[in-house]
């Protein structure tokens, strides 16, 4: 009976590896420190998947749409940063932790939307 559970773990495992670095995040919990820490973290595998799509655009994309990429994506860096500033002026500690998921959050749907434009 065993067999059937192994071989259904194992199939899960294969699906979530195969489908995605979408595989849920760990929550970050704890104090406004740690969750700013853990958020940072989470944004950097993120700013990691948005370069190498962005990088797999440019890459496979005309000419003339790479230099229009360049200057979209240095455009939207400085609209992500400036919004998420704005989280970050915020009253009390929870402001950093709303900038810090304010930049995880963009960076992913950055990610994500360069993804699209690689396949």
């Amino acid at each position: 009976m065993r067999s059937p559970l192994i071989a259904a773990t194992l199939l899960l495992a294969w699906a979530v590896q195969a489908h995605g670095q979408d595989a849920p995040e760990k929550s970050c919990d704890g104090s406004t420190p740690q969750m700013v820490a853990c958020l940072q973290g989470q944004t950097a595998k993120w700013d990691k998947r948005m370069n190498a799509a962005y990088q797999q655009v440019l890459k496979n994309g005309k000419k003339l749409q790479g230099g229009q990429l360049r200057i979209a994506q240095r455009l939207w860096i400085v609209y992500r940063d400036a919004n998420c500033l704005y989280y970050g002026m915020g009253e009390g500690s929870i402001a950093r932790v709303d900038a810090a998921e304010c930049t995880r959050r963009m960076t992913e749907e950055r990610a994500k939307e360069l993804e699209g434009l690689g396949r």
